[in-house]
């Protein structure tokens, strides 16, 4: 009704600032338009799934996991009540958590090859893992330490990441800040790389090696990485690069300008420091 009586002129200009105006709030809300998307996505793949919901999380198993699933809400709240500890803050609304009965119908879930042996994945919003029984990468009685064995200390990192940084990150960030969460609660860290020396990576190419055969050692040098940090300038300033993270700079700005550093002195700074931890000669 009186569309008819607007001016051609202006109707296009009013279409250009209606786009504009979405545009805006995409790039501003992209991440929690992701994680609602995907949220739907899995709600409709595990539609078929057995559920409960405790008080953080809402839980999907199959019937393999029946007896097990005690044990994952345990290990679910521990998680939360230890990561949010450590993040001082808490993500908006409940978090999913699919139970999938063994690493092949995990990783179909993503369309990855079947030879993933992911125990856990974190990916825009929800953490997916396999059954407990199979946690530490062999079948096992269900285990008194499960909540600190299992995987969803670290996958629940990954998320206040997310939220902390609003979907900002390098993967070789992430993985870093989950491994170090990991060890400082749990105690478990994975095992330096054979040979004690372990190939240093640039940041440049650090990302892209987590796929790759030697990701192990990305692993490695990601924690190593986040260690350095916190060790010359405190835990607080990871919290700090994180938030520059959140204000969409990239990982350069956020280290540059949270740890007042020249970033090109920095890396050199912490290569030295990652060689020497290797054994090798500076």
């Amino acid at each position: 009704m009186g569309i008819k009586d607007i001016d051609p002129g202006k109707g296009i200009v009013l279409l250009l600032l209606l786009l504009l105006i979405i545009a805006l709030l995409l790039s501003r809300n992209s991440n929690t338009i992701t994680h609602f998307m995907a949220g739907q996505v899995m709600g409709w793949q595990t539609v078929d799934f057995n559920q409960r919901e405790t008080d953080n999380f809402i839980i999907r198993y199959t019937a393999i996991d029946h007896d097990n699933i005690d044990l994952v809400a345990g290990a679910s709240e521990y998680a939360f009540r230890e990561v949010t500890g450590f993040f001082a803050g808490e993500p908006q609304g409940k978090t999913l958590v699919v139970v999938y009965p063994d690493t092949i119908s995990l990783a179909r879930s993503f369309g990855w090859d079947k030879s993933q042996k992911a125990e856990g994945v974190y990916w825009a919003g929800s953490i997916r893992i396999i059954s407990p029984q199979l946690w530490q990468g062999q079948p096992q009685a269900v285990a008194a330490d499960a909540m600190q064995a299992g995987p969803l200390v670290h996958e629940f990192a990954h998320l206040m990441v997310d939220e902390e940084t609003r979907g900002n990150y390098n993967r070789w960030w992430t993985e870093g800040i989950a491994q170090y969460v990991e060890k400082q609660i749990t105690g478990f860290q994975f095992d330096q790389p054979l040979d004690n020396t372990p190939m240093i990576y640039p940041l440049s190419r650090l990302d892209n090696e987590f796929d790759s055969e030697d990701s192990w050692q990305a692993y490695w040098q990601s924690l190593q990485i986040i260690e350095y940090i916190v060790e010359e300038n405190g835990e607080a300033s990871l919290f700090s690069i994180m938030e520059h993270l959140g204000r969409g700079e990239n990982i350069r700005q956020g280290i540059t300008r949270a740890l007042s550093v020249d970033f090109d002195q920095w890396e050199q700074g912490l290569y030295n420091a990652l060689q020497k931890n290797a054994g090798q000669e500076v």
